[in-house]
């Protein structure tokens, strides 16, 4: 699958979003490591001086990163919390009118630049890449600007160039660390790692590319490899545009868009890196609190009651679930309920992106 959004924008992006191809059926779940939905975490990767600390700068409307005309300005990772946008909550707390808002997450850590070499220690890039291993999905910057005043560390703008830079030292990172890890293997258990190593060496191919049933992708994920994670790129193409975006207050910067004539592209790119994840979200709405919940897609209602707490999935009874369309369409619960659209479901029930649901759980 490829999604493709064109930004107008003097904060200018475009997003290309790689997801997975399966050989079996049903689907399995994807290649993903082995984190706790409430801890995934998405890395922002690329060249040093491609706008990574300013673009992190930006989206959580912090100055934690460290934006600087020079290599390896961020040596520790940053991080931070970046609300997701969603018009179906803003709906939801209009509605509820609640004392307390909690939206969707998404984790965003700001990575040092790596450089031709990182696989094999250049540039600090051991370091660098255990940092990349640390994360479940990549936002990969690639730098389109050409700015005298903004050095590259490659010596002039290439994008394609810089975006293969990346991409072959996740791949030969990952090469290195299958054939440690074929040294303490058997025989016997040495021919998915092989295939695996074949992949990346004879096919070329970064590993969330290649197809992989329900059973190797167990293997897989205990590897943790670098081209295992999903990536979602983006094409910087204005540095000082996000410099000047960073330190605005939201109505400057909403100001700044109308003279644009454009929507800011931040929304769409941090909903892009949560789909990216293969995360959905179900609400929990009442006077008191309108809650967004992150969970896996494919999450039955056991364990989606369980992300509150685990009593809900140790003592599930059932759900009450009303999908936001059906909220939306009817006005309130009292005329879902009426209209037959509020539904019981029971442990089989596999949660629906914006579902609303209300848990029963024994004593």
């Amino acid at each position: 699958m490829l999604d493709r959004f064109f930004v107008r924008h003097r904060v200018a992006l475009r997003i290309h979003h790689h997801s997975f191809s399966f050989s079996s059926s049903p689907p399995p779940s994807p290649v993903f490591p082995r984190t706790a939905v409430q801890n995934l975490k998405i890395g922002i990767v690329g060249l040093p001086n491609v706008g990574k600390s300013s673009f992190f700068n930006a989206l959580s409307d912090t100055d934690l990163g460290k934006a600087a005309n020079f290599p390896y300005a961020t040596i520790n990772p940053e991080e931070a919390r970046i609300p997701v946008p969603d018009a179906r909550f803003e709906w939801l707390c209009e509605t509820y009118k609640p004392v307390s808002r909690v939206p969707a997450f998404l984790t965003c850590i700001d990575i040092a630049g790596l450089t031709a070499g990182a696989s094999t220690g250049a540039g600090l890039g051991n370091s660098f890449l255990s940092h990349v291993r640390a994360v479940d999905g990549i936002f990969q910057v690639v730098r389109a600007f050409d700015d005298a005043e903004v050095i590259h560390v490659e010596g002039d703008v290439d994008p394609l160039r810089d975006m293969d830079i990346i991409q072959t030292e996740l791949r030969l990172k990952d090469i290195e660390w299958v054939e440690k890890s074929l040294e303490g293997l058997k025989r016997t258990g040495r021919s998915l790692v092989e295939k695996i190593l074949n992949v990346l060496t004879v096919d070329n191919k970064d590993i969330r590319k290649a197809d992989w049933n329900n059973k190797e992708i167990d293997i897989v994920n205990g590897l943790q490899l670098l081209t295992a994670k999903p990536v979602t790129y983006l094409v910087n193409l204005s540095e000082k545009d996000y410099e000047r975006l960073a330190p605005m207050s939201d109505a400057e910067k909403e100001e700044e868009q109308t003279k644009a004539g454009a929507q800011s592209a931040l929304g769409k790119i941090t909903q892009a890196g949560y789909s990216s994840l293969d995360l959905i979200r179900y609400f929990t709405c009442g006077p008191d609190e309108v809650r967004a919940w992150t969970i896996r897609k494919g999450t039955k209602a056991p364990q989606a009651a369980g992300v509150i707490h685990s009593d809900f999935e140790n003592k599930f009874v059932c759900g009450e679930i009303m999908s936001y369309e059906d909220l939306k369409e009817h006005g309130s619960e009292a005329a879902v309920k009426a209209a037959g659209k509020l539904r019981q479901q029971g442990k089989p029930y596999e949660m629906v992106d914006g579902d609303i649901a209300y848990w029963k759980s024994g004593a």
